[in-house]
C-alpha cells in the first residue's frame, strides 16, 4: 500500500473505532491525529481544548507564525514544508549554547531559559511544550507577567513529575490552548497537533 493509502485506512479504522463523539469537525481532525500517533483511544476522553483554540492556531499558521518547541524531536515530528506555504517556521533553542550556559548558571533547565529566549518570537506565534512541564509553567508565568503574548500554546507534556499539574494550571487560564488531562503527552504529539493545525490551514481558500 501506498502512504497516502495506509493513512487513509488508518483514519477510517479510527473513525469507526472512535464512534460518536462531541468534537467538532476540525477538532476531531486534531484529535483523530493525535490517536493515529499513539494508537490511544483515551485520548478521547483527555484532550481539552479552548474555545477558539483552532481558530487561533489555524489564523497563526496561515500568517506566517513562528512555532517554537521545547524539543528538538518535536521540531523534527512537525512538518515544516507546511509551514513555510505560508512563510511560517519551527524554532526549538534546547541546543543553543547560551541556553545551556545559562541554565547552568542560575541552576534551573534548559527549557526554562529557552522559554525566555524565544519570548521575542511568540507574538501571534505558536509555543508547543511536549516534554518539559518547567517550560510550560515558566511559560505561564511569563504570560500571567505579560513577558510573552503567544496566540496558542500546546501543552501536551508527558512524565510523572508536574507534568499533570503544569497541563490543569494551562487549563485555568484564557490562553487559546490545546492540551490533555493527565500524564500522558509527548513530542510526537506535540507534532500531530501542530501538523493537523497546518493541514486544516492548507484547507482554508
Amino acid at each position: 500500500m501506498k502512504p497516502h493509502d495506509i493513512e487513509a485506512k488508518s483514519f477510517a479504522i479510527i473513525d469507526a473505532e472512535a464512534g460518536p463523539h462531541n468534537f467538532t469537525p476540525d477538532e476531531w481532525k486534531i484529535v483523530r491525529r493525535m490517536i493515529h500517533t499513539t494508537a490511544d483511544f483515551e485520548y478521547m476522553q483527555m484532550v481539552s481544548i479552548s474555545n477558539g483554540a483552532v481558530a487561533a492556531g489555524v489564523n497563526a499558521i496561515r500568517n506566517g507564525c513562528t512555532v517554537i518547541t521545547d524539543t528538538n524531536m518535536a521540531k523534527t515530528g512537525i512538518r515544516n514544508d507546511l509551514l513555510a506555504g505560508f512563510g511560517g517556521r519551527c524554532e526549538c533553542l534546547m541546543a543553543d549554547p547560551q541556553v545551556a550556559a545559562q541554565a547552568k548558571e542560575r541552576g534551573v533547565t534548559r527549557a526554562h531559559v529557552a522559554v525566555e529566549k524565544a519570548a521575542h518570537m511568540m507574538g501571534n506565534g505558536i509555543y508547543v511544550v511536549g516534554n518539559a512541564p518547567t517550560a510550560l509553567l515558566h511559560l505561564l508565568d511569563m504570560i500571567k507577567n505579560k513577558a510573552a503574548d503567544p496566540a496558542l500554546v500546546v501543552g501536551l507534556p508527558v512524565g510523572f513529575v508536574n507534568a499533570a499539574e503544569s497541563k490543569a494550571a494551562l487549563m485555568e487560564t484564557n490562553v487559546p490552548y490545546i492540551s490533555n488531562v493527565g500524564r500522558k503527552g509527548g513530542s510526537n504529539v506535540a507534532a500531530s497537533v501542530i501538523n493537523a493545525l497546518a493541514l486544516i490551514a492548507g484547507e482554508r481558500k
